[in-house]
């Protein structure tokens, strides 16, 4: 059972309320139609149910409104819009990720799959789908959890009628095993033959809460539908022959040269036609919508609007159950002293139940890792064998092939890369998210993404040293020595630089949302975070830290061992140099400002 009570959108300036004081209900085990025409108010009504946008109301589903409902995704499916997805990602690995999204194993997504008829698809990507197999994909990814309602914004829009008939066959099997559907729709013939229930909306009040039969009859009836260059002349002749005739026929003139005759046939309108030598370039017999009030919209007064609509709200308010007195939240009063309903609280949007996982088939369920770690290799390759070439390049910066032109060496760029890639394509294409361009800000999810990416950036940078140390004894043989000395010391520097750019370029598109920015936040550090270290620590010193270690054992509780003073000497030396200190420095800042970020977004929610 779904509840929607006191639906109400927040005021804007200069404009109407897109939603006021809206209630129904949609009962398990039935499809329900919520229509109206275009700017009626019905996204905004599903996007104040599920607590997306900031109002008044309440809506129920099983008895509990959606922020106190543990897991949402097994409670509600939703589709808003088309499917947010990467257009080079495949459609099974699509599912995959959302299926680490929700907490719910892999081969679910094979599962649904071949229930919408992408079977054969799987391993198409999702940027070639057509709007048919797009919108199949979008229903998979509402069901992935198994959940009980379904909330649909305009399912069928732009559908073929194939289509639209298997997707309705889809919802009406949901419904038919007890589950709940409601979804938004402007075909009001559509909403007669597909819906069991109609709830009709109009400038975001409810007009009529009616079962599909008694919608039908009260507001759909036959019509003659007439094209003709000459409208104003069938019409009037229509009107007196039917007056000479005492017949009820009623004439509407509409737009595009088109007449719609109601209480008449084709046969009557073609032969007043022929008789009077007036071209018809259309002539059919169709279903009219007779508009929200049983009335044709262009003959619609507005205070028939103003007078049925009221009485139509109250009776169906009256309808709905009240839900339990417990589960109701205190609202405030009003002026008049009738309760207000309670205020929407916009939901911040949850992160995957199994981060992991899910940035595993986010990072590697596209070709772009692997063709960044091949042009990086290549690059690393290449450069190393020209600065080999002179043998005046030191042994580190020869395995690292950074030549004193580049800002950074290739792996650590490619790792930046990767790691602005991480939030980028979440905010360009967030597949977490019930609405376009919100990314949850979860630090679980931060976590995920942090390691995924030190373990590609470390990945990197083994790899790219071993390939340049490959390629400089391929090339000259003997005359290129091994690994210096205190290869060690240099491994931790070299996978230290390579991490941290991969955290910075992560960090500085999830502060600015976008892959752009952070390659910027990368390129910033040896660009304009250690030329400002150089010039801060350029004087000279009239104090050092030589000593530190044994000073801190004095102060230490506990006695550690002394090889622990190699390391942290170590640790001195690299952190003194000045691309550590930029990266660390660049790395905090970023770091605090996400937080903050991430802080501020949680108090406005």
């Amino acid at each position: 059972m779904l509840q929607a009570i006191g639906l109400t959108s927040t005021h804007r300036r200069d404009r109407p309320l897109a939603v006021e004081d809206l209630s129904f209900q949609a009962g398990p085990g039935r499809v329900t139609a919520l229509l109206g025409a275009r700017g009626s108010g019905k996204t905004t009504a599903l996007r104040l149910m599920l607590e997306l946008e900031q109002g008044r109301g309440i809506t129920y589903f099983r008895g509990l409104p959606l922020h106190r409902i543990a897991s949402p995704a097994g409670e509600v499916g939703i589709l808003l819009g088309d499917v947010p997805g990467h257009p080079a990602r495949t459609v099974r690995n699509q599912l995959r990720m959302l299926c680490a999204a929700s907490g719910v194993p892999g081969s679910r997504a094979d599962e649904l799959l071949e229930m919408v008829g992408l079977g054969g698809l799987a391993g198409h990507r999702v940027g070639a789908l057509s709007l048919g197999m797009d919108r199949r994909l979008g229903l998979a990814a509402a069901l992935l959890a198994d959940p009980h309602a379904l909330l649909l914004d305009e399912p069928v829009a732009g559908l073929a009628p194939s289509d639209t008939g298997w997707l309705f066959g889809l919802l009406r099997s949901h419904a038919a095993q007890g589950g709940t559907v409601l979804y938004t729709t402007s075909d009001s013939k559509a909403a007669a033959r597909y819906a069991d229930h109609v709830v009709t909306i109009d400038s975001g009040r409810l007009v009529a809460d009616q079962d599909a039969a008694e919608f039908a009859r009260t507001r759909l009836r036959p019509r003659v539908a007439v094209r003709t260059p000459h409208t104003a002349r069938l019409a009037g002749l229509l009107t007196r022959e039917a007056r000479a005739s005492q017949r009820s026929v009623e004439v509407v003139a509409e737009s595009g040269s088109r007449l719609s005759v109601y209480g008449s046939s084709c046969a009557e309108v073609g032969d007043t036609a022929f008789r009077h030598g007036i071209p018809i370039h259309q002539l059919a017999d169709e279903i009219g919508d007779m508009g929200p009030t049983g009335l044709p919209d262009d003959h619609r007064p507005e205070s028939v609007t103003r007078l049925t609509r009221a009485p139509l709200r109250t009776e169906v308010s009256e309808s709905v159950p009240a839900p339990p007195a417990a589960l109701v939240p205190a609202g405030r009063a009003s002026e008049d002293g009738s309760d207000m309903p309670p205020p929407i609280v916009r939901r911040p949007d949850h992160g995957p139940v199994r981060p992991l996982r899910y940035e595993l088939h986010r990072l590697f369920g596209v070709r772009m890792p692997i063709l960044t770690a091949g042009a990086v290799l290549f690059l690393s390759a290449v450069l190393a064998a020209l600065l080999g070439r002179s043998g005046q390049t030191p042994m580190p910066q020869l395995l690292a092939a950074w030549p004193r032109i580049l800002p950074l060496p290739p792996a650590a760029l490619g790792a930046g890369l990767l790691g602005s890639l991480a939030f980028g394509d979440e905010y360009r294409y967030p597949a977490l998210a019930a609405r376009h361009g919100v990314v949850p800000r979860r630090f679980g999810l931060l976590a995920a993404k942090l390691a995924v990416s030190a373990g590609i950036a470390i990945f990197l940078a083994v790899t790219a040293a071993v390939a340049d140390l490959a390629t400089l004894h391929l090339l000259y043989g003997g005359d290129v020595s091994g690994p210096p000395q205190d290869w060690r010391h240099l491994l931790v520097s070299w996978a230290g630089l390579t991490v941290g750019c991969a955290w910075a370029g992560l960090l500085g598109a999830g502060v600015f949302r976008s892959t752009t920015a952070g390659l910027a936040a990368v390129l910033a550090v040896p660009v304009v975070m250690v030329p400002l270290l150089q010039a801060a620590i350029a004087g000279p010193a009239a104090r050092s830290i030589v000593g530190l270690p044994t000073r801190l054992r004095e102060l230490a509780w506990v006695e550690w061992p002394h090889q622990a003073d190699r390391w942290m000497i170590a640790f001195l030396r690299l952190a003194t140099q000045p691309v550590a200190a930029a990266l660390a420095l660049s790395l905090s800042v970023l770091l605090c400002a996400y937080l903050l970020t991430g802080v501020r977004g949680r108090a406005r929610w």
